[in-house]
């Protein structure tokens, strides 16, 4: 039996996606973010690619909602191969966002573990590669709107909008603005 329709988060990184994935934890739903079982998901999707199978096949059947695997990549693939998804598009303001991914980059330079790709910091190249990517999720949702949810939860949304997209209650507890120390 195939997996149903996912959540997936396109969000670029550094935008929201940890509390995005404890918020849709709270609404009950099954959700992971950037790793399943000491795993990163990007290196399971690309070892997936590379076999022919769906991207998230080995694990697409324990979760609803995926976040913070570089999504951005292949969401057209996602849809695709999960029919009826719904999208996320986690953001934030661009000199936040640069800033933050900047943070990010120092941290991962400071520790000796660290062997991932995310090392350089490029302002200028980063924010032209956000607007190449958001003109393109423009056009490609821009006939289904209701598929694409696009929310700033650094700016404060939380409940209402994405209770609104997927038509669930909202709860009756805080969102959780996860990481804000950080910022």
């Amino acid at each position: 039996m195939e997996p149903g329709p996912k959540i997936f988060n396109i969000g670029l990184n550094r935008a929201g996606t940890t509390s995005l994935t404890r918020a849709l934890g709270i609404l009950g739903l099954q959700a992971v973010h950037h790793k399943h079982a000491g795993e990163r998901l990007y290196d399971l999707v690309v070892q997936n690619r590379r076999r022919g199978r769906r991207l998230l096949d080995g694990v697409d059947r324990h979760y609803d909602a995926f976040s913070d695997f570089a999504a951005h990549n292949f969401f057209s693939i996602l849809d695709q191969q999960y029919p009826g998804s719904r999208f996320i598009l986690t953001t934030r303001e661009l000199q936040a966002w640069l800033d933050s991914r900047a943070r990010k980059v120092r941290d991962n330079l400071s520790r000796p573990d660290y062997r991932h790709a995310f090392r350089i910091v490029d302002r200028e190249k980063w924010a032209q590669e956000r607007a190449t990517y958001l003109a393109r999720l423009e056009g490609y949702f821009a006939r289904r709107p209701g598929d694409l949810l696009v929310i700033d939860i650094p700016a404060g949304q939380g409940w209402p909008e994405l209770c609104r997209f997927l038509d669930l209650p909202v709860p009756a507890v805080p969102f959780p603005y996860e990481n804000r120390l950080a910022d």
